[in-house]
């Protein structure tokens, strides 16, 4: 009689073979994959060891890792990734949230903490203003680049308190954005994203999370889709680091399934940083901060490059739990300093 196929013996087989083709975490994998197969908990798994494994979960589980060994990311098999002890939504349209962008958010919220910043305008306010979300839905033409793309929910009346206004570039799933919203109920946050089907992604997940009401997402170009009037206590961003000479170095299950424009920003990996910085320094209210996570092989570059541009003080940059330069923080100069691009004229 053949030996049955309990959750341990499941778990103990999947492990070496996901090993076997290259898992960097092929236990933990299996895990992941065996729980949700079974529509459970993964803590639950280690209550329940000898059970034997229905003929349904096996093949619905035989798939799951059959597409894991070819190299799909776990999340995008199980449709989520959590992020800052919140769970997010993933598809191949965005990023997978990582541990070391957490770092983004507890430096947006430190930045927060008495900043005393005041509302600077709202993004619904401006929409109005250039007629734009009208109740026919018709879009305005003054500005065609800013896009609101949360038709569906309206955004709360600015509370009577002052409210700093924080944006997140580049925002993906959403991570960032609604980690800082969830943590600081005070703040509004903008959320900008070149792709109209991350930004699907992303108001779907701030909506799961109760704080919908407190984000407006923009579909463009960096910061170059908000409307002009916005000033902002806190620029964070996660933006394209990877140089085309760095791509041979990606794992497959990077390379091959996650969003190559969300990853690559061009020969040298600081393309996109470069672009960025002088927009954030004509949009930083006077002592706000930009927050940038890097590749550690741009760091010093980023640096300078922030150096250079003249509206900043110089900027820090916080480790991650690897040792390696991954957050770069700088403040924009209380005194108008000069900087190298006007964003609106």
């Amino acid at each position: 009689m053949s030996e049955s196929w309990t959750v341990l013996r499941l778990l103990t087989w999947t492990t070496d073979f996901l090993k076997s083709h290259g898992s960097e975490s092929p236990r933990l994998d299996a895990e992941v994959l065996l729980a949700h197969a079974r529509g459970c908990e993964r803590i639950r798994l280690y209550t329940a060891f000898d059970e034997v494994v229905s003929d349904e979960v096996r093949g619905k589980f035989r798939e799951l890792v059959k597409r894991r060994s070819e190299g799909t990311p776990v999340a995008y098999l199980v449709g989520k990734r959590e992020f800052y002890s919140l769970s997010f939504r993933v598809t191949p349209d965005v990023l997978i949230p990582r541990p070391e962008t957490e770092f983004v958010v507890v430096a947006a919220l430190d930045a927060l903490k008495g900043s005393g910043f005041g509302v600077q305008g709202s993004v619904e306010q401006e929409k109005r203003g250039r007629g734009q979300g009208t109740e026919d839905g018709e879009q305005g033409t003054e500005n065609p680049k800013f896009q609101f793309q949360n038709p569906k929910s309206t955004p709360s009346p600015l509370p009577p308190a002052p409210s700093p206004l924080v944006c997140d570039v580049g925002t993906g799933s959403g991570a960032i954005a609604i980690a800082i919203a969830k943590h600081a109920p005070h703040c509004r946050v903008v959320a900008i994203d070149i792709s109209p089907a991350a930004l699907a992604i992303a108001n779907e997940n701030a909506t799961t999370h109760g704080v919908a009401d407190r984000i407006d997402f923009v579909q463009g170009d960096l910061l170059e889709a908000a409307p002009c009037e916005l000033q902002f206590a806190v620029i964070a961003s996660n933006p394209p680091y990877i140089g085309e000479s760095e791509v041979g170095t990606l794992s497959p299950s990077v390379l091959n399934h996650e969003p190559r424009q969300a990853l690559i920003a061009g020969p040298t990996g600081t393309e996109v940083i470069q672009r960025l910085i002088p927009q954030a320094a004509e949009r930083l209210l006077p002592g706000g901060w930009l927050i940038l996570e890097v590749s550690p092989l741009v760091a010093n570059r980023v640096i300078e490059l922030i150096a250079g541009n003249g509206g900043f003080e110089p900027a820090t940059t916080t480790k991650d739990l690897a040792g390696l330069a991954r957050v770069i923080k700088a403040r924009r100069r209380k005194l108008d300093g000069p900087t190298n691009a006007r964003l609106c004229t």
